[in-house]
């Protein structure tokens, strides 16, 4: 993003100095993804990550109190300036909004899978679904919602996933605690059956789930 100031713009000094939470609206306009509380501390010159916390409320407070489209949220382990989602339909009408993750509800299921038991092997996921996970791994894969985090060190050391910081951004988490309760048992990675292949479980006709993406 280019920024510019004009001849007569006056120079930055102690008489032009802009408001905390102004060096902080800039900073959060700037970021593209959610950005840490002492990273946003010192782009913004400010105190510290509390110090950031406390202007995010008062900067939540005057959009609102001005009925903005704007607030800032707290996601991925970080904060970002975002629009509300009453607007979601509007500006998917504009140019470069980023589109919808469209998402099957076989890879539906085996996020989740992935998401409360991470970090989890390709057996453990298809010992869970029953079914084989290979092909739908690599799709969460190329849609950057599951990533390769580590190998299991047992014979063959077979690869690890687990989700990635994008996953937490589309389902708007600030981190991994703040998924949903499961409610039930699911095996452990090194629980996980054998290397023997499962049927792929199919996707009834137009069973797709979209989910917006920042």
């Amino acid at each position: 993003m280019k920024l510019f100031r004009s001849e007569s713009s006056p120079a930055p000094g102690p008489a032009s100095e802009p408001s905390p939470v102004s060096r902080l609206e800039a900073a959060l306009f700037l970021s593209r993804e959610p950005t840490p509380p002492r990273t946003l501390a010192r782009l913004a010159n400010l105190k510290d990550a509390a110090e950031v916390k406390r202007l995010v409320q008062d900067l939540n407070q005057r959009y609102s109190q001005t009925k903005s489209a704007f607030c800032v949220v707290e996601v991925a382990d970080g904060f970002q300036l975002r629009t509300h989602p009453e607007f979601a339909a509007w500006l998917f009408r504009l140019q470069e909004v980023p589109v919808e993750v469209r998402l099957t509800r076989t890879a539906m299921e085996t996020l989740a899978i992935v998401a409360y038991q991470q970090p989890i092997i390709r057996t453990a996921v298809e010992r869970i679904r029953g079914a084989a996970s290979g092909d739908i791994l690599r799709q969460l894969m190329d849609q950057n919602l599951v990533e390769i985090v580590g190998r299991l060190e047992e014979p063959g050391r077979p690869i690890l996933y687990g989700t990635t910081k994008r996953f937490l951004q589309v389902f708007g988490l600030t981190d991994l605690s703040a998924l949903p309760k499961s409610g039930t048992d699911t095996p452990a990675p090194e629980e996980a059956g054998s290397e023997n292949a499962a049927e792929p479980a199919k996707d009834p006709p137009g069973g797709e789930t979209a989910v917006s993406s920042p």
